[in-house]
């Protein structure tokens, strides 16, 4: 891989890349069609691009609607999602392979969405480094969309979407953080509002993920499965990676060509609330700490790496948001196993969940929660008999966690509010992925949210941005 793709740092990265980004963003209106209008009862139309691991869970949820297509690289993958290892179809999946087997199935999203003129919303599952543009050529085309988290590879792309949505207020878009919906993470952003645990400086957020490798150098080249297309399957991937089974179809995640580690993976559940309940906006100063770079062979080398090639098997990172609403706040991002001090007052028997967590410091107490919002606790007694009195504000989804997909669908056919829509998605994205751009840059970002811009150190902007492989540019 050449030096420029790996850091993103070169003058031609930086105009393919942002030029790429910037002719999405001047298009208004760019959708092509609105599609058919959809009212209560109606059935939609959904396909699915990445249809298998994750995507299979998706669509599962949605099998009540009209599945006419699906795109995907791997098919044999695609039949170990529905089946167990003796290869009989397991129960929870016996609807989702009927629809399947009724279903077109393309190797290639982009004939899919070329040919089928039916297709009235999709639900995008693939590796992140598709997702920004599968979902732009999917609106474009005047469909709804669902696109797993994170919903970008980029900022600008992030910040692209975000646009491309506001052009476009008829379609519903969705992000994949189920935990958005669910019951226990509303009840959360009521009491940090409500002024439970009184006003809040401070957020420490820590996952245990990566459970793929990270840290590691880049594996050999081995023989593609028979099953998988891997020029489909790296698309916009600026690389000239052979396949290996570290990258496909899971541990991508570790990868920075496919991928967005620990904190791209995770953040979009555990930063969505205190980015919720906060308000902070953009933040306006990040750094990153970590281990080494996989390919950094040399422990005393602190020169940047020859070769990015796995994220870091562990990250602290530091975001500070100099303009959010409620004054200036600090929240601080621990992976790899890190997590923040257990706080005082803790009750007897309790400990911070060591799969991941957030924990909320006011001046009036603490509040802590686990991955997806759930099992929140109030440490201080004054701060619980607050949060007995605080009412709930926020509209509750039905079936909470497990009905984010249904809450999607009920919201194309008018009947209901999103419940994760670009405009939060993408911002929430764009402050997780500063993350990543501070990580690369090795030192700490100054940034200016309005222009999405780097302020103090001009060369590190290209890494807001990609550069894509010849023939999957994003639209322009």
């Amino acid at each position: 891989m050449r030096e420029s793709m790996r850091t993103g740092w070169s003058r031609r990265g930086l105009l393919r890349g942002g030029a790429a980004i910037a002719g999405v963003m001047a298009m208004p209106g760019c959708a092509s069609a609105q599609g058919r209008r959809l009212g209560p009862g109606d059935r939609i139309n959904v396909a699915a691009i990445g249809a298998g691991g994750q995507g299979s869970s998706n669509m599962a949820a949605l099998t009540g609607e009209n599945i006419v297509a699906y795109a995907d690289v791997d098919i044999g993958r695609v039949s170990r999602s529905l089946r167990d290892k003796d290869g009989v179809v397991r129960p929870e999946r016996v609807a989702l392979n009927a629809a399947y087997e009724k279903a077109e199935h393309f190797v290639d999203y982009r004939k899919m969405l070329d040919t089928r003129k039916d297709i009235d919303a999709v639900v995008i599952a693939t590796p992140d480094h598709h997702h920004a543009l599968a979902a732009m050529m999917a609106m474009e085309r005047g469909l709804h969309v669902y696109v797993q988290k994170p919903l970008t590879y980029s900022v600008n792309e992030a910040r692209a979407l975000l646009k491309l949505s506001r052009a476009n207020p008829k379609l519903v878009t969705q992000m994949g953080n189920q935990g958005h919906s669910g019951d226990d993470g509303r009840r959360v952003v009521e009491l940090i509002k409500g002024g439970a645990i009184g006003k809040v400086k401070e957020v420490h957020v820590w996952t245990n993920r990566p459970v793929w490798p990270q840290g590691v150098a880049k594996p050999e080249a081995k023989p593609v499965p028979a099953t998988l297309d891997w020029d489909k399957w790296l698309g916009p991937a600026d690389v000239n990676w052979g396949y290996n089974p570290d990258y496909a179809h899971f541990n991508w995640r570790g990868w920075l060509p496919f991928g967005s580690g620990a904190l791209g993976d995770m953040g979009a559940h555990l930063i969505d609330f205190p980015f919720w309940a906060l308000e902070p906006g953009l933040p306006t100063r990040v750094e990153t700490r970590h281990t080494l770079w996989g390919g950094d062979t040399d422990p005393w080398d602190y020169k940047r790496p020859e070769t990015l090639a796995a994220f870091p098997l562990a990250t602290i990172t530091s975001y500070e948001f100099g303009k959010a609403k409620g004054g200036p706040v600090t929240l601080m991002w621990y992976d790899g196993g890190l997590a923040p001090p257990t706080p005082q007052g803790m009750p007897v028997g309790a400990k911070m969940n060591e799969e991941g967590g957030v924990m909320f410091v006011g001046d009036g107490g603490t509040l802590l929660h686990e991955t997806y919002g759930e099992k929140p606790l109030i440490i201080g007694g004054e701060a619980q008999a607050r949060a007995a009195k605080i009412g709930q504000s926020i509209p509750r989804i039905r079936d909470g966690i497990k009905g984010h997909e249904q809450n999607w669908a009920r919201a194309i056919r008018g009947e209901e509010a999103v419940s994760c829509s670009f405009e939060h998605a993408a911002p929430l994205t764009e402050t997780m992925l500063l993350g990543i751009v501070a990580m690369q840059a090795e030192q700490p970002i100054e940034y200016d949210g309005v222009a999405g811009r780097i302020t103090n150190i001009a060369e590190a902007n290209p890494l807001l941005g990609r550069t894509y492989r010849e023939g999957w540019a994003l639209p322009a």
